[in-house]
């Protein structure tokens, strides 16, 4: 993911529109558009991995995505001060190696499914309008809660999806799917100075397994009654004369809609030892804390330093199978070897699993019944923990194009000892057109 966040596209987000591209100004036409406030920009990402050893099978998985993306000033397009559209479509193709090797519990992949087998697939189409001289910003439309709350730019370097570009468990639950999932609702940004921010949204939540139907154009589906209220505070400082950046943020999220405990029944004992009815608790939870830090700079980009990163999220545990997750990693570019396009990575990961769902499978264990799935997919055994290291060099071969050679263990797979650890090696291409 070179040059992400090297670009700022509207009042928030960063993007690799307008950022450096494959094929430079397109003959012109790249500089022509964005002088009448047009961000158009198509980007390609493909990726290759397989387990050398451990897991369920021995298997590899080729993946990857085309991505369109247009971003619209309406200021320089025709004089509507403060207010931008953004959209983005994706095509997508290939199967989940998580599913091949037994681990459901973290996807060692970006690119995974859940693109709908769609030529567009749409991710995002909303609008932003600033006030007050950017200082309050509202934006509207089919959002995915990522690209605002709980973001860090930096984690996408990594192939691990697990935290790119926020953070499992929170992004797999109905209240807070992200990214290829857009969510109908709003959010209102303020900025008290330019290093903070106090932002809170508000978004359907969709019942269904898919936000927007399997094509993500189904907005208006059934069912979206209940809502989930997202908040967040940031603070973005920049230290010393090297400007050294930093993003620190802490959020909450509560969706008010009803969810089965794991493993209770209405009178608290097991649903699946007693036959009753489960019991439904009200409202979910989850939790975030987050951070990046530039530690020493290697040019004038977001990205050109040593960054470390790290975080931790919390969910729900009677309702989400996954409690926790804390991660920390490391990320540099190639400018102190003289290869400012590359760059190199580690990233360490820990999960716990919740209680609750360890004692409905211990449950399904002690009746001799099959393990229940639940939001990570398959179970093979009684989950506990699982942790997850990564190791990538990313190199430039072009502008705006990168090869990223991966490698990736996991320890105690799918949070459980039914299947010896799993090493992967796995590479990915992108290019920015």
């Amino acid at each position: 993911m070179d040059n992400v966040g090297e670009f700022n596209v509207g009042p928030i987000i960063p993007t690799l529109a307008g950022a450096p591209h494959l094929f430079g100004d397109w003959h012109g036409i790249q500089p022509w558009l964005v002088k009448r406030g047009i961000f158009l920009n198509f980007s390609l990402n493909e990726e290759y991995m397989g387990n050398i050893t451990g897991g369920k099978t021995r298997a590899n998985v080729l993946a990857g995505q085309v991505a369109g993306e247009l971003d619209i000033d309406w200021q320089r397009l025709a004089g509507v001060n403060g207010f931008w559209t953004h959209m983005l479509v994706v095509n997508g193709h290939g199967r989940s190696f998580s599913q091949a090797v037994g681990d459901s519990v973290t996807n060692p992949e970006q690119i995974y499914g859940a693109r709908g087998n769609v030529v567009a697939h749409l991710v995002e189409l909303y609008a932003d309008k600033t006030f007050f001289n950017k200082h309050v910003i509202l934006s509207l439309g089919d959002i995915p809660t990522g690209s605002f709350f709980s973001f860090d730019y930096t984690a996408c370097f990594f192939m691990n999806v697990s935290v790119c570009s926020n953070f499992a468990p929170g992004k797999y639950n109905p209240g807070g799917r992200d990214w290829p999932s857009g969510n109908l609702g709003g959010v209102l940004r303020i900025r008290p100075t330019d290093q903070t921010y106090i932002m809170g949204g508000v978004f359907a939540v969709s019942p269904h397994a898919y936000n927007g139907g399997i094509s993500g154009w189904a907005m208006a589906q059934s069912g979206l009654g209940k809502v989930t209220s997202q908040f967040e505070i940031g603070w973005m400082p920049e230290f010393g004369r090297n400007k050294l950046r930093g993003n620190y943020k802490i959020g909450y999220w509560y969706d008010n809609s009803r969810y089965p405990n794991l493993y209770e029944d209405i009178n608290g004992n097991s649903f699946q030892a007693t036959g009753q009815s489960r019991r439904y608790e009200a409202g979910m939870n989850v939790a975030w804390l987050m951070f990046d830090q530039m530690l020493m700079r290697n040019g004038p980009g977001l990205t050109n330093g040593l960054i470390i990163e790290g975080g931790a999220g919390y969910a729900q545990g009677n309702e989400v199978a996954m409690r926790d997750r804390e991660w920390v990693g490391f990320v540099d570019s190639g400018t102190s070897w003289r290869r400012p396009g590359d760059f190199v990575g580690i990233l360490f990961q820990h999960v716990d699993m919740s209680r609750t769902v360890s004692l409905q499978q211990e449950s399904s264990q002690a009746l001799g019944q099959p393990f229940l799935s639940n939001q990570w997919g398959p179970v093979y055994g009684i989950q506990n923990w699982e942790n997850m290291y990564e190791a990538f060099y990313s190199i430039n071969l072009a502008p705006a194009t990168n090869l990223q050679a991966d490698f990736q263990y996991m320890q105690h797979p799918g949070a459980t000892t039914t299947f010896k650890d799993i090493a992967v090696l796995g590479g990915q291409f992108t290019t920015n057109f």
